[in-house]
């Protein structure tokens, strides 16, 4: 039955759901077939260190990409670390702002520049027209961001990066599944990264992966995330520690035989949702090219105060106090959180769009722990919000912000 405004949490009512709605929450396979892996895992005592599970992911991995190497890692994080030190990049990287910070991190924590450019307002991936002003001599390489599992304008940066001799490196951590042109993402740059995290749809708990068609490339990485070593006892190149450990594997592995059933149902919730939040008015659902393959992993909205009457975070809030954790992805901006406010206090004057889309993006709860009657009721209390904006503002601004 659906909710009314007097039923809503903000009014003292009862939350709407006993169990909380996340944003990413992870997606569990077949639990038989992973207990059957772990118990292999303790019968062979062999843990990590490249082991059978790791192998076999890997191989699956490039498979199902269509790439010459996959090297899978701890995580997402250090795997594109790694890239971009194999790489050869330095001095400064033209990266979008509007990603998870980590894509900034991984280049400040070598002490590398990340230079933030403005993203294009219909796709929100970064905008190669506006990349060229900010090349200078110290430029070396372009990071792209596949935002929310959509490519970037990969024949547009592909074509920057030859014209400068710039290295060129994609962060794919939303995309795995998805193509280009009918070319699967993970094909395109000097090297891709996926993540495998527990919020990902494809999860392996924690991990990430390069991938690349580069041979040089490929051996480089599986040297430095192996501390360098060639052969036992055989160092041949500077490195750290990024392997992944066989218990991920073997949950990542577990995670890619239900592919298709969490991609089907990802499709299915996000043509609910269309459905649920259409004339809805000042909400506007992010869509996906239906040509393409696509993982549909995640539900993102803008949301227009000035048509709604009622800003993204008062929404935000409403839908936590009914245990919907909806999500502000990415908000403020990489340029907005440290050090990078501090190191570039007026990035944001080149950053317009960057700075609209952060103030009004929400991501909604998908996945396989998600149904229909959820997204309904998702739907109707954003409804509900916007039809009673007025009583709403005025309750709100007498209670703490959900953080």
């Amino acid at each position: 039955m659906k909710k009314t405004i007097d039923d809503l949490a903000i009014f003292g009512a009862p939350p709407a759901f006993s169990k909380s709605l996340h944003v990413g929450r992870p997606n569990i396979g077949n639990r038989e077939k992973l207990m059957q892996r772990i118990n292999y895992i303790l019968d062979s005592r062999w843990l990590t260190n490249d082991g059978t599970f790791v192998q076999e992911f890997e191989q699956r991995i490039a498979e199902i990409v269509g790439v010459k190497h996959c090297i899978a890692m701890c995580n997402a994080t250090i795997a594109l670390e790694i890239a971009i030190r194999a790489s050869g990049m330095t001095g400064e990287v033209i990266v979008p702002s509007m990603t998870f910070v980590a894509t900034a991190h991984a280049l400040q924590w070598q002490e590398i520049t990340p230079v933030f450019c403005d993203i294009d307002p219909v796709t929100c991936n970064i905008d190669p027209k506006k990349i060229e002003q900010m090349i200078t001599p110290r430029t070396t390489g372009i990071i792209g961001v596949h935002l929310w599992s959509r490519p970037c304008d990969v024949d547009a940066l592909a074509e920057l990066a030859q014209k400068h001799n710039l290295k060129l490196i994609y962060d794919a951590a939303h995309a795995f599944g998805c193509s280009y042109n009918g070319k699967m993402i993970g094909n395109f740059g000097d090297a891709e990264v996926f993540s495998f995290h527990a919020t990902k749809f494809l999860n392996s708990a924690e991990g990430g992966a390069v991938v690349t068609n580069d041979d040089e490339l490929a051996q480089k990485i599986r040297w430095m995330k192996n501390f360098g070593f060639e052969d036992v006892d055989l160092v041949v190149y500077i490195g750290t520690n990024g392997k992944m450990n066989e218990f991920s594997a073997a949950m990542g592995l577990t995670s890619l035989e239900s592919l298709d059933e969490i991609i089907e149902t990802n499709r299915q919730n996000y043509f609910h949702y269309r459905k649920e939040l259409s004339g809805i008015p000042g909400v506007t659902l992010a869509q996906f090219n239906e040509g393409e393959k696509c993982n549909y992993q995640y539900i993102i909205v803008q949301i227009d105060k000035d048509v709604t009457g009622i800003s993204r975070d008062e929404i935000k809030d409403i839908l936590w106090s009914e245990n919907i954790l909806a999500r502000r992805y990415f908000y403020p901006g990489c340029h907005r959180m440290e050090p990078y406010r501090s190191y570039f206090p007026h990035a944001g004057l080149l950053l317009p769009e960057t700075e609209r889309l952060a103030d009004r993006v929400l991501a909604l709860p998908t996945g396989t722990a998600v149904g229909a009657a959820e997204i309904s009721e998702v739907a109707n209390i954003i409804r509900l919000a916007i039809a009673n904006s007025k009583q709403i503002g005025e309750k709100l601004g007498n209670r703490p912000a959900a953080s």
